[in-house]
């Protein structure tokens, strides 16, 4: 697995105990920590509660440093969010009233440098799904950074929706596809995590009965795409009624490995 030293927030659903006698030592050295969010209060400032009773306050200009509004700062909605939320943070200050003063932003800007500036396409990192759209699903690889995954690199077999694969705080290992380094922005591909076209054809036998899900059916009538597996679909004659997402009982009849094709007849 590759690693550049940065895991999502909320990786491990852990905080990590802040000590009066070892913020001094995180303030020196820039340490990334991770807590949750108590709070978000008339200001839009997050407050997150350490394990000694120790408060502490991520004010709105420090929580973000990529979803910005005109302003500099972000919106409403994206301070609301992160109630109940683990996020990662590095200490800046203690104020007077003895509260410590947060930055999520500035570990943003930490990973989004690091991956600038050390990521390679065709890597597989680790990630967890932080929202799903009807075009694709939002993955965060660390600090905070998100990319996206079209649904199109999401399976080999076509899917309607990535809820059909995905949910909301899965834990996924997934592909680099694509790097704007100028923008920091990143492509990501999970198909390749659901193993090879040959590595799942093995799994099946000529002769074997099975069940698929109606995934497609060709425009022109020729067949109909049945999904074996994720990675995985096979080709049955056309025949009426059916539906996509309905489950079918097929035979395998032929697996073509130079082709990377498989021929499917329908089975009761």
């Amino acid at each position: 697995m590759y690693n550049l030293g940065l895991r999502p927030e909320g990786w491990n659903n852990e905080v990590d105990n802040v000590e009066a006698s070892t913020i001094e030592e995180y303030i020196k050295n820039k340490t990334t920590l991770q807590g949750k969010v108590e709070e978000c209060d008339e200001n839009y400032n997050l407050h997150i509660k350490f394990s000694n009773g120790t408060t502490g306050i991520i004010p709105r200009e420090e929580i973000e440093a990529i979803n910005l509004q005109e302003s500099g700062i972000p919106n409403t909605k994206l301070c609301t969010g992160k109630v109940n939320k683990i996020v990662q943070f590095k200490i800046k200050n203690i104020n007077k009233d003895n509260v410590a003063i947060l930055s999520r932003k500035e570990v943003q800007e930490e990973a989004l440098k690091t991956f600038k500036q050390n990521l390679e396409i065709g890597k597989k990192v680790t990630g967890i799904v932080k929202s799903i759209k009807p075009y694709g699903a939002f993955i965060e690889i660390g600090g905070g950074v998100v990319g996206l995954v079209h649904i199109e690199d999401i399976s080999v077999a076509r899917i309607k929706t990535p809820y059909e694969r995905l949910k909301i705080g899965q834990e996924v290992q997934i592909n680099v596809k694509d790097i704007d380094r100028q923008n920091g922005k990143i492509n990501l591909s999970y198909k390749e995590s659901l193993g090879t076209w040959e590595e799942n054809a093995q799994k099946f036998q000529v002769g074997m009965k099975v069940k698929g899900i109606v995934r497609e059916t060709e425009k022109n009538k020729n067949g109909i795409f049945i999904e074996l597996l994720p990675n995985l679909v096979g080709m049955a004659e056309y025949k009426e009624d059916l539906q996509y997402g309905q489950d079918i009982n097929v035979l395998i009849k032929r697996i073509d490995y130079d082709r990377k094709k498989i021929k499917l007849i329908y089975s009761c």
